[in-house]
């Protein structure tokens, strides 16, 4: 059995911390080579990423514990479009640990949901918006519903009605 929890908040010094956890147990009794016998119910994975902190309490292998500190190549990383391209590059394969990995890729959605509900419930209480969304959100234009010339964008984010995102340059042959 799997549980993985996300919770995003906006910190009192303005800036957001968005936190990831998984805990995989298992329904049965598992002899694992490095922790003896597990009784059913006891976390067979038990992690956690905030800041770029990992905490790894239940781990199949000691050997998983190495998986923490490569997790600081993400420090400075953007969550934008590429994200998950981001992750393998610095992460993937043999340089750290999928379940870690598998907690990053989520983040961004949690960090997306967090922030721009904050900013829109500040918006209503006639609070300034977060400068982090005076530009186009990553969602926009990336499926239909939030298509820059369909109806949702026109109702909820007027302001990128009809926005036409700059294209990239080709690169010379």
């Amino acid at each position: 059995m799997r549980r993985v929890t996300f919770r995003g908040y906006q910190r009192e010094d303005g800036l957001w911390d968005i936190e990831a956890a998984i805990v995989d147990v298992k329904t049965y009794v598992l002899k694992t080579p490095d922790r003896g016998t597990l009784r059913p119910g006891t976390p067979v994975h038990d992690m956690t990423i905030s800041e770029i902190v990992t905490s790894m309490a239940s781990t199949q292998f000691s050997e998983c514990l190495q998986a923490q500190d490569p997790m600081q190549k993400m420090v400075g990383c953007t969550m934008r479009s590429g994200w998950r391209h981001t992750i393998e590059k610095n992460l993937g394969g043999i340089r750290g640990c999928a379940h870690l990995r598998e907690l990053l890729f989520d983040m961004a959605t949690v960090a997306y949901q967090t922030i721009s509900g904050i900013s829109r419930t500040s918006e209503q209480a006639g609070r300034p918006a977060s400068s982090i969304l005076r530009t186009a959100a990553y969602h926009l234009g990336k499926w239909m519903s939030w298509d820059f010339n369909g109806p949702v964008v026109k109702r909820h984010e007027p302001e990128f009605f009809g926005w036409q995102p700059l294209k990239k340059a080709a690169k010379p042959a």
